[in-house]
C-alpha cells in the first residue's frame, strides 16, 4: 500500500510538472491592456473584437467608437464635426481616405485608430480632427465584396462592389459604386424683413409648396500597390461622373403669390494619385505624394420670384498637389519636416442674367517642421509652419506669407489623470467661390457678391484638457478659446432698394469659447457601453457696424450593446448651435437606432432607423440679424423622418495573411470655384 501511494504521488508530480512545462512553452500570450492610450496630440483606440466583428465597414466602426465632437451617419456614409473648429480628415495609414476606401476597409486587418483632436502643423489649415485608421498589410489571398444600401421609406441608395488581390509584394484593387436619391418631402419656410433707405420696412413670407431633389452618380477606382518591408509605391486612378444631372425643382410662394425655382448641375472628375514611401533605416523615412485632378462642371439655375432670373455655368478646373515629408525618430524626440505645393487654375463662364467670365490662378507653398518627444514626465509637440499664398484674378493680385506656430505639452498629475495644454496660431482661407468677382441674384431683394479683396485671416487658439482613463471609464474636461482677428465675415450692403450679401475682412473679430465634458463608460466590458458629452458655448462677433453674442448648449449621448451575433445601438445629439457674423445657425439634431445581425463571417445585415417618431424632422434653421435684413429660415425633410435603411454586406476572402502597416492615399481636388445661389 505504501509503495502504491508513492507511485501515485510520483505520477501526480510528473503530471503537475508536465502541466507547468506546457504553460511555460505557450507560443502566444495575450495581455489585455488599456483600450485607449492617451497621446500628446490625441488618443490611440484599440477596437474590441466585438466592435470589429459587428462592423461591416469603416463608417460602422467609427460610429461604434463614439468619438468626441464627431457624428457618424452609417446609413448616409457621412462624418461631421459638431463644432465650428474645422473639418474632419479621415486617413488610412496616414494617407487621406475616400468614401470608397472606408466602405471597402479591410476590417480584419485593423490594428488601431488614432484620433487626433490636436492636429500637428503637417496637416495644413482648417483641420479640426484627424481620424487615422491603421491597417496591416495583406500579402496573399483575395477578397471580393459588395455592400447594398437602400432606404425602404424613400428613394435613396448606394450600391458598392469591390475586389482586391494580393500576391507577394503586389496588390490590385478595384471598386465601383453607384449612389442615387430622389427626395420629395422638403419643406422650406422663411420670414424676412428688409429695411429701406427711407426708413420703411417690408416683410416677406417665402415658403415651399413642393420641392423635389434627385441625383444619380457613379464612381470608380483602380489601385495598384508594390511594397515590401522597406518601401511602398502606389498608383490610384479614380473618377466620378453624373449619370443624370443633379436637379432641384421647387414650387414656392411669396406672400401667397406662386413662383418657381429650378437648378441642375452635372460634373465629372478624373484624378491620378501617385504615392511613395521609403524607409532608409529603422528611424528615417521619406514620403512623397503627387495628385493631379481635372473637374468639369455644367449647370443652370432659374429663379422666378418677381421676374425671371436665369443663368448657366460652364466650369473647368485643373489642379496639381504635391507633398514630401522627412521623418527621423531620434531619442528622446522625433523630427518631421516637409513641404507642400499646390497649383490650381479655374475657368468658369457664366451666361444669361449673370454674364461673366472668371479666370482664377492660385498657388500655395507650405513648409513645416516639428519636434515630438518626452522630457521626463512631460510630453511635448512643437512646430512651425510657413505658407505663401498667391492669387490672381483679372487685375486683382495677392501675394502674402503666413506663419503657423504650434505648441502642446502634457503632464500626468497622478496615475490615470493627465493635463494637456495646446497653443496655436493658424490661418483661415475662404473658399475660392467667395473670392470670385461674380454676383449671383438670390431672389427679388438679395444678391450674393464675391469679393476678390478677401485675404486669409489669423486664428489664435488656447486649449486646455484634463483627462482621466481607466479600463472601464474615460472622461475629459475641456476648455477652449479661439480668437479670429480681421476674419472673413458676412456683411449686408443696402443700395437703391436692393440688398447685397458679401464677405469682408475689415476690423472684424469673431471669438468664442466653450467648456465641455466627454464621458465613456464600459458598463459591462465587451457587452454594453454608454457615452455622454455636452458643453456650454459662448460666441462673440464684432463686425464693422454690429456686435452679436450668443450662448448655446451642445451635447449628445449613445448606447452600444453587443449580444453575440446581434449588435444594437442608439445615438442622439442636439446638433450644433453657433453664431458667426450675422448668422445664427442651428444644425439639425439627430437621433438614430441601429441593429446589426452577423449571419456568418461573410454576411451581415444592418438596419438603420433615423429620426424615429418624427414625421418632418428639422434639417436646418438659420437666423440673420443684420440691421438691414432680418430672417428666420427653417427647413424640414419628410423623407428624413422615420427613415428606415437596410444594408446587406457580403465579403468573401481566401488565403489572407498580413504583415506590417499598409498605406493608401487620396488627395483629389473638389473645389470648382463656382459661385451659386443658395
Amino acid at each position: 500500500m505504501k509503495k502504491l501511494l508513492c507511485m501515485l504521488m510520483a505520477v501526480c508530480s510528473l503530471a503537475v510538472t508536465a502541466q507547468k512545462e506546457k504553460t511555460v512553452t505557450l507560443d502566444e500570450v495575450t495581455v489585455k491592456g488599456a483600450r485607449i492610450v492617451k497621446k500628446v496630440d490625441g488618443q490611440w483606440i484599440y477596437p474590441t473584437k466585438q466592435q470589429i466583428a459587428a462592423s461591416p465597414n469603416g463608417y460602422s466602426l467609427l460610429a461604434k467608437l463614439t468619438l468626441p465632437h464627431i457624428r457618424v451617419d452609417e446609413a448616409m456614409n457621412s462624418i461631421t464635426a459638431l463644432t465650428n473648429l474645422g473639418t474632419v480628415q479621415v486617413r488610412i495609414n496616414d494617407i487621406l481616405a475616400t468614401r470608397e476606401d472606408l466602405q471597402t476597409l479591410d476590417m480584419q486587418g485593423i490594428d488601431h485608430i488614432e484620433f487626433i483632436d490636436n492636429p500637428a502643423v503637417r496637416y495644413g489649415e482648417g483641420i479640426a480632427y484627424v481620424i487615422d485608421i491603421k491597417v496591416k498589410k495583406p500579402i496573399s489571398g483575395y477578397v471580393l465584396g459588395t455592400q447594398l444600401t437602400n432606404t425602404l421609406t424613400a428613394i435613396n441608395g448606394n450600391e458598392m462592389f469591390y475586389g482586391k488581390v494580393n500576391r507577394g509584394r503586389n496588390e490590385f484593387a478595384v471598386n465601383y459604386n453607384i449612389d442615387y436619391h430622389h427626395f420629395k418631402g422638403q419643406a422650406y419656410e422663411e420670414y424676412s424683413t428688409y429695411l429701406f433707405e427711407n426708413g420703411n420696412a417690408t416683410t416677406m413670407h417665402r415658403r415651399s409648396e413642393q420641392i423635389n431633389s434627385k441625383n444619380l452618380n457613379h464612381n470608380a477606382q483602380l489601385t495598384y500597390s508594390l511594397s515590401d518591408s522597406s518601401y511602398v509605391l502606389q498608383a490610384k486612378l479614380s473618377g466620378s461622373t453624373s449619370i443624370h444631372p443633379q436637379r432641384r425643382d421647387a414650387e414656392m410662394q411669396l406672400n401667397g403669390a406662386p413662383y418657381e425655382e429650378h437648378s441642375s448641375s452635372r460634373s465629372s472628375s478624373p484624378s491620378l494619385d501617385l504615392y511613395y514611401h521609403q524607409y532608409f533605416s529603422r528611424h528615417q523615412s521619406l514620403t512623397a505624394n503627387v495628385v493631379g485632378t481635372y473637374i468639369r462642371t455644367t449647370g443652370d439655375a432659374e429663379n422666378n420670384e418677381g421676374s425671371c432670373y436665369r443663368y448657366t455655368t460652364n466650369g473647368k478646373t485643373w489642379s496639381l498637389w504635391s507633398e514630401a515629408i522627412y521623418e527621423n525618430r531620434l531619442k528622446p524626440f522625433a523630427l518631421s519636416s516637409g513641404i507642400q505645393f499646390g497649383q490650381r487654375y479655374s475657368h468658369n463662364k457664366y451666361q444669361g442674367d449673370a454674364e461673366a467670365v472668371n479666370d482664377m490662378h492660385t498657388s500655395s507653398l507650405y513648409l513645416f517642421s516639428q519636434l515630438k518627444g518626452h522630457l521626463g514626465k512631460f510630453s511635448y509637440m512643437g512646430g512651425l509652419g510657413v505658407s505663401r499664398r498667391y492669387y490672381r484674378q483679372g487685375d486683382t493680385k495677392n501675394n502674402f506669407w503666413l506663419f503657423r506656430p504650434k505648441f502642446t505639452v502634457s503632464y500626468p498629475l497622478v496615475e490615470r489623470l493627465k493635463l494637456k495644454y495646446d497653443f496655436e496660431i493658424s490661418q483661415h482661407v475662404s473658399q475660392i467661390a467667395l473670392v470670385s468677382d461674380v454676383s449671383i441674384k438670390q431672389n427679388s431683394m438679395e444678391t450674393i457678391l464675391g469679393n476678390p479683396e478677401i485675404r486669409p485671416n489669423r486664428v489664435t487658439s488656447h486649449h486646455l484638457t484634463l483627462s482621466y482613463s481607466s479600463p472601464r471609464f474615460t472622461s475629459e474636461l475641456q476648455g477652449y478659446y479661439r480668437i479670429n482677428s480681421h476674419c472673413n465675415m458676412e456683411k449686408y450692403i443696402r443700395k437703391d432698394g436692393h440688398f447685397y450679401q458679401t464677405q469682408t475682412n475689415a476690423d472684424n473679430e469673431c471669438n468664442f469659447f466653450y467648456f465641455d465634458s466627454y464621458n465613456q463608460w464600459y458598463i459591462i466590458p465587451n457587452k454594453l457601453t454608454a457615452t455622454v458629452y455636452g458643453g456650454i458655448y459662448r460666441f462673440f462677433n464684432f463686425g464693422e457696424d454690429y456686435t452679436h453674442t450668443y450662448t448655446s448648449f451642445n451635447g449628445g449621448c449613445s448606447l452600444q450593446a453587443f449580444l453575440g451575433c446581434w449588435t444594437l445601438g442608439a445615438y442622439a445629439d442636439n446638433g450644433w448651435n453657433f453664431m458667426e457674423g450675422e448668422h445664427r445657425g442651428h444644425q439639425a439634431p439627430a437621433w438614430y437606432l441601429t441593429c446589426n445581425y452577423r449571419v456568418n463571417s461573410a454576411l451581415s445585415i444592418s438596419l438603420y432607423v433615423q429620426h424615429p417618431f418624427s414625421q418632418h424632422p428639422l434639417t436646418n434653421k438659420t437666423e440673420v440679424l443684420s440691421r438691414y435684413v432680418q430672417k428666420e429660415i427653417s427647413q424640414h425633410y419628410r423623407d428624413y423622418g422615420n427613415m428606415v435603411t437596410l444594408k446587406l454586406s457580403y465579403r468573401l476572402d481566401r488565403g489572407r495573411k498580413y504583415r506590417d502597416i499598409q498605406r493608401t492615399m487620396n488627395h483629389s481636388d473638389s473645389e470648382t470655384g463656382i459661385l451659386q445661389s443658395k
